[in-house]
């Protein structure tokens, strides 16, 4: 009797691909209207599956290894299993193996990873010999488990004797007996730091640490982690500033495969040859290219003049709240030109779009009002009720044309979006629709306030190389405010710098060279950067090494080669 490929779960309702009969023709592809179906060939040198989460669901292949005394990164897209991998090695999930269907015993799970340094881990685990700390991904959530002042749970979780240490670098003074439901994104994210590394544990793994922080609060959580190593403790850390893991990590693994299909660890790496081999988008020692060209960074000159012709300008802009004053110097934006904004949380940036954008009136000073401003907010919304098509067909300009999908559906992948609703969307989903959506307006200036929130390191020079696309083809402008270094070096034409005390007083200089703005921020911060020679992306030194030494002291805390 003949099996069929396709059937139809009784239990689901939902249609089932038997793997094993499948021969990969396509044919199944091309024929369902509603592009449902997608068909994934596995390298064939790849072993049985760590963990798998069902018939026709994500594989992961490989888990990373854990060195003592260090901290090891993990570096690729999203939905590639790295969260998958952190939920495994602190024990909230146990790797099936590829047995989706049936409860898999320790036994079997260290039987399965004899031999390997993995296998004595995975014992220990099951017996309750080592002790693990996870910080989770999705620190938003905090407030809903947790109740009290920041100070009630810092207390309640404090293992050590050095406390007040973690407390003054990640700089929590300030709302320590501030209710925890009252904190922002950035807060929750140095708080829920400084819950895991006041803990004692064996091993520690964090989810994305740097989500929500700007460039020195992502700097002193480093120094807070790295100090974890330096105490002999094992660290695994997903991170994608790259500028971040770079500082972060003695050791990388790279992931690749197919997001949501499946996922391979790479071996591992040190950081320095780790970060540079994703950067050039080939694994030597696997023979797997896994990015068609290299991620090319540019050296711009000391001074850059802009040679195209003005396409607006404002005034210097007054603006006041309560307990809170922005000044901004005047400032000119040229057409094809892409300008960057960063400095410290809570010094004013977002304030400056907004009034750029026509949501927030100035006290004082002039900005041209003919001029149109396509604006993406910095908190997403996501209360369109409705499909991704639904809401690009509502809103988008010239939806349909094959500009628009050259423009604004390749480069964010929205093909794989288009039949989801609106208000499941991940938040890096959400945030490659909003950036799309804003891109597909008809404006003079395309302004974003933190585009590269939630998004992968793939996914942010995506963005950057799109929104390049679209000012230079438009001859129209771009305003960014982000915190990602890297993302910045790879977009900006000129930048401005944003200084003061965050929460009482900010200034915004006007727009300038990148290298100026950069020495400006970074000298007030403390912190310099070089280049890295092989592929010139920009590297964080160490403090008090001879080449932050020496960059202080002539006055060049940026752009040197290394």
């Amino acid at each position: 009797m003949e099996e069929d490929t396709i059937t139809v779960d009784p239990k689901t309702k939902k249609p089932i691909l038997s793997e094993e009969l499948c021969s990969g023709c396509g044919i199944c592809t091309n024929r369902c209207p509603f592009q449902a179906v997608n068909i994934i060939n596995l390298p064939e040198a790849l072993d049985e599956p760590i963990h798998r989460y069902g018939q026709n669901m994500f594989e992961l292949f490989g888990l990373p290894s854990i060195r003592n005394e260090s901290v090891v990164g993990m570096l690729g897209p999203n939905g590639i299993g790295k969260s998958t991998i952190i939920r495994i090695l602190s024990g909230e999930m146990k790797p099936n193996l590829g047995n989706f269907d049936e409860e898999i015993s320790w036994e079997d799970i260290i039987s399965f990873f004899k031999g390997s340094q993995i296998q004595n881990y995975f014992k220990k685990l099951s017996q309750g010999e080592i002790k693990v700390v996870h910080k989770p991904q999705m620190v938003d959530l905090l407030p809903k488990f947790v109740k009290g002042t920041v100070n009630d749970l810092l207390e309640g979780v404090n293992q050590r004797d050095d406390s007040c240490d973690v407390e003054d670098v990640l700089e929590l003074d300030n709302f320590l007996n501030r209710d925890i439901k009252n904190l922002s994104g950035g807060e929750l994210q140095r708080v829920a730091i400084a819950a895991a590394v006041l803990r004692e544990a064996d091993f520690y793994y964090f989810d994305e640490p740097t989500s929500w922080l700007d460039v020195r609060q992502r700097l002193n959580a480093v120094k807070v982690i790295r100090e974890l190593a330096d105490r002999g403790k094992s660290v695994l850390v997903i991170e994608h500033d790259l500028a971040v893991l770079d500082a972060i990590s003695d050791y990388v693994h790279i992931l690749y495969g197919e997001p949501g299909g499946y996922g391979v660890v790479s071996q591992l790496r040190g950081v320095r040859v780790g970060i540079n081999t994703y950067i050039n988008g080939f694994l030597k020692e696997e023979n797997v290219r896994f990015r068609k060209q290299p991620i090319v960074f540019e050296v711009r000159p000391p001074s850059i003049e802009v040679d195209t012709d003005k396409l607006t300008e404002y005034s210097d802009l007054k603006k006041s709240f309560k307990d809170f004053s922005l000044e901004v110097e005047k400032g000119i934006v040229h057409h094809d030109e892409i300008i960057t904004a960063f400095g410290p949380n809570g010094i004013g940036k977002t304030t400056y779009a907004k009034m750029l954008a026509g949501v927030t009136k100035p006290d004082s000073g002039k900005i041209n009002k003919k001029v149109k401003v396509a604006y993406k907010p910095q908190y997403l919304a996501s209360d369109f009720s409705g499909t991704v098509q639904e809401l690009l067909i509502t809103k988008a300009t010239n939806y349909g044309t094959n500009l628009f999908k050259t423009e604004i559906i390749r480069p964010f992948s929205l093909d794989e979006l288009m039949d989801k609703e609106v208000q499941d969307l991940s938040g890096g989903e959400l945030q490659r629709l909003s950036v799309a959506l804003t891109l597909s307006q008809d404006a003079d200036i395309y302004l974003f306030d933190e585009p590269t929130a939630f998004l992968d390191v793939e996914q942010r020079l995506k963005t950057a190389r799109a929104v390049k696309r679209v000012v230079e083809s438009r001859n129209r402008a771009s305003i960014i405010v982000d915190h990602d270094i890297v993302f910045i070096d790879y977009i900006s034409d000129r930048a401005m710098v944003f200084c003061g005390e965050p929460g009482v007083e900010g200034h915004a200089s006007s727009p300038m060279n990148l290298r100026s703005a950069m020495n400006r921020f970074l000298s007030a911060e403390g912190i310099t950067f070089r280049r890295d020679k092989e592929t010139k992306r920009p590297r964080v030194n160490k403090q008090n090494s001879y080449l932050d030494r020496e960059q202080k002291e002539i006055g060049e805390y940026y752009y040197l080669d290394s």
